[in-house]
C-alpha cells in the first residue's frame, strides 16, 4: 500500500483490496447518519489526471462539454466527455494549478480514459499524466467543516465550485447536501497525515460512501464503468449542473447534445430515489408497472443510506413516474422518489 493508505490503515480505516482501493468504514458508521453530520473522508477512489502544456487548456476545450479556455483560476467546473454519438463516457470535476489542469473522475476509469483522451492529442504541445498517488483528495462536511479547515484556510470559497489556493493546497466548495456544507480538500500526503489528527477531533472520520451519499443527496451523477455510454449529458441533469457548455465550439458528440437540448421538451431526466434494498448497483435497470417488459430507466449511483435502505440517483422516461416504479424488474422492489435540491427545467424555460 502507499504511504497515505497505510497511514490510513492505521488509523482504523477498512479499505478495499483492489486496483481501486476505496476506504469503506472507519469502524462500525452508518453512512446515512454520518453523512448528516460532521465528517471528513478520504477519497481514495477518485483518480487525477493532470494535463500540462501550452497547448493543453485548447486540447481539453475541444474534447469535454464544457469551457476549459476560460476556466478562472478561482473556479472548478464539471465537464463530461462523451463518444460521439454523444453518450456520456466519463463526468470530471475540472480546476486549474499554477502550471496545469487537473481533471478529477472515478479511479476505476482514469487509465481508459487518460489513454483514450491521449489518443487525440496528436500534435498539440500537451501531456497528460496520472497524478492520483501525488495528492490526497479529502471530502470536508458538516456544519464543523469552516472551523475544522480554517487553521490552512481562513478564508474558504463561498460560490458552489468556488475554489481557493495557497501553500496548504486546494479548497472547492461542494453544493450543500443534507443541509450542510461541503468542501473538497486536495493536499499532499505529507499535509494530509499533518492534518488528520486536527480533522478528527472535529470530525468524524468516515468512509466514502457518507461522501457519495451526500453527493447523491446533492444530484451530483459520476459516470462509472456500469454507466459508460448510457447517457447524453441532459438525461443526468449534467446541463442544469453547470457541466455543458452550448456556446462553445465542437467536441465529440456536440451535435447531438445540441439536439437534445434544441428540439423540444426533454423527455428523460434524473430524479433522486429511495428503495428498500441493500445490494443496488449503479447500472441495475428499473421497470414501471405500465410497461413490465421493457426498461424506463437506470440507476445512475447507488449507496447504502440505512440498515436496508439505499439511496439512488436513477435516470428515467418522465411519462413513467405516472405510475409505480420498480427496481430491477416490474416485480422487484418500489423505488420511492424524493425532490432534487434544483428545478429541472427544459431548454425552452
Amino acid at each position: 500500500m502507499t504511504t497515505w493508505l497505510t497511514f490510513l490503515a492505521d488509523q482504523g480505516a477498512n479499505i478495499s483490496d483492489d486496483a481501486t482501493p476505496r476506504v469503506s468504514s472507519f469502524g462500525a458508521e452508518i453512512p446515512g447518519e454520518t453523512a448528516k453530520t460532521n465528517f471528513v473522508t478520504p477519497l481514495t477512489h477518485l483518480g487525477l489526471i493532470a494535463a500540462s502544456g501550452e497547448d493543453a487548456a485548447n486540447f481539453l476545450h475541444n474534447q469535454l462539454t464544457n469551457d476549459v479556455e476560460h476556466l478562472g483560476s478561482k473556479e472548478a467546473r464539471l465537464a463530461g466527455y462523451c463518444s460521439p454519438k454523444g453518450r456520456l463516457l466519463a463526468s470530471f470535476l475540472i480546476w486549474q494549478t499554477a502550471d496545469r489542469i487537473m481533471l478529477q473522475l472515478p479511479r476505476e476509469l482514469q487509465a481508459t480514459i487518460q489513454k483514450r483522451l491521449q489518443m487525440f492529442i496528436l500534435r498539440a504541445k500537451a501531456k497528460l499524466a496520472d497524478v492520483s498517488e501525488e495528492y490526497v483528495m479529502l471530502g470536508v462536511a458538516g456544519p464543523a467543516a469552516a472551523s475544522a479547515l480554517m487553521p490552512w484556510f481562513p478564508t474558504l470559497p463561498v460560490a458552489i465550485y468556488g475554489k481557493v489556493d495557497n501553500e496548504a493546497g486546494t479548497v472547492i466548495r461542494h453544493s450543500n447536501a443534507f443541509d450542510v456544507p461541503r468542501y473538497q480538500w486536495i493536499t499532499t500526503v505529507d499535509q494530509a497525515i499533518e492534518a488528520w489528527p486536527h480533522l478528527t477531533e472535529i470530525l468524524q472520520a468516515s468512509g466514502a460512501d457518507a461522501w457519495q451519499l451526500a453527493e447523491i443527496d446533492g444530484g451530483v451523477p459520476h459516470i462509472t464503468a456500469a454507466t459508460q455510454e448510457q447517457f447524453v449529458p441532459q438525461m443526468i441533469n449534467f446541463e442544469l449542473l453547470g457541466g455543458v457548455n452550448f456556446k462553445k465550439g465542437c467536441y465529440p458528440g456536440q451535435e447531438i447534445v445540441a439536439r437534445s437540448q434544441y428540439l423540444g421538451k426533454l423527455k428523460r431526466r434524473m430524479l433522486h430515489a429511495s428503495v428498500t434494498a441493500t445490494q443496488v448497483a449503479a447500472g441495475t435497470e428499473i421497470f414501471s408497472v405500465d410497461d413490465p417488459d421493457q426498461p424506463c430507466g437506470m440507476v445512475v449511483n447507488a449507496e447504502r443510506s440505512g440498515a436496508d435502505t439505499t439511496d439512488c440517483l436513477v435516470e428515467i422516461k418522465l411519462a413513467a413516474t405516472d405510475s409505480a416504479v420498480h427496481l430491477g424488474s416490474a416485480s422487484g422492489p418500489l423505488l420511492s422518489f424524493q425532490p432534487l435540491p434544483y428545478p429541472l427545467t427544459d431548454p425552452a424555460a
